[in-house]
């Protein structure tokens, strides 16, 4: 059998065992990926495989180069190539993308056991920008409109720091009481 009707039994198998698997992504007929972990979890990483032409009497191409990994220091990166590729020349004459995909995610803790999330200057600076946006739109939904009579009124009340003195708007009780008791009189 020669190697392009091996790949292409291979990428048969692939589709019909992956069918419906939110983890697996056929990128080419000849390059997948496959997400080792839940979403959500910072352990999880984006395993991209491919075959060289000679596929599967030399061993395929794997990456870790997607932007999903971009947390994962480039140490942890490369010890899980190395492991894979030890799969890989064990397996060397077969088809073995599911193979490899499967020994990943059984061994997901140990090949993440070194991890330390990597936290750039661009996530921090992102951080800062969405707070600092949400903190203007917070500051904008609080401003009011007021007219020329109100803003003067306003000012004639404030005092130099433009702050509005302690109980401005309180309702004098005494005050309140003798008008509407007067009212009830009449």
């Amino acid at each position: 059998m020669t190697a392009n009707e091996e790949q292409t039994m291979e990428l048969e198998a692939l589709r019909s065992i992956y069918e419906g698997d939110e983890c697996f992504k056929e990128l080419s007929s000849a390059s997948f990926q496959y997400r080792v972990g839940n979403l959500g979890d910072p352990k999880a990483f984006l395993l991209e495989i491919s075959w060289p032409e000679m596929y599967p009497e030399l061993p395929p191409n794997i990456s870790l180069n997607a932007f999903f990994n971009n947390s994962i220091s480039s140490s942890v990166k490369q010890d899980i190539i190395a492991k894979l590729h030890e799969q890989a020349e064990a397996n060397l004459g077969t088809a073995m993308v599911y193979t490899l995909f499967e020994w990943a995610k059984e061994n997901q803790e140990e090949l993440m056991e070194n991890h330390q999330p990597v936290v750039s200057a661009v996530t921090l600076s992102m951080t800062e920008n969405t707070v600092t946006s949400h903190t203007s739109v917070a500051k904008k939904k609080k401003k009011e409109q007021l007219s020329k009579s109100q803003k003067k009124k306003l000012a004639d009340k404030t005092d130099n720091r433009g702050e509005l003195p302690r109980g401005w708007n309180w309702v004098d009780v005494i005050k309140h009481l003798s008008k509407t008791g007067s009212k009830d009189e009449e």
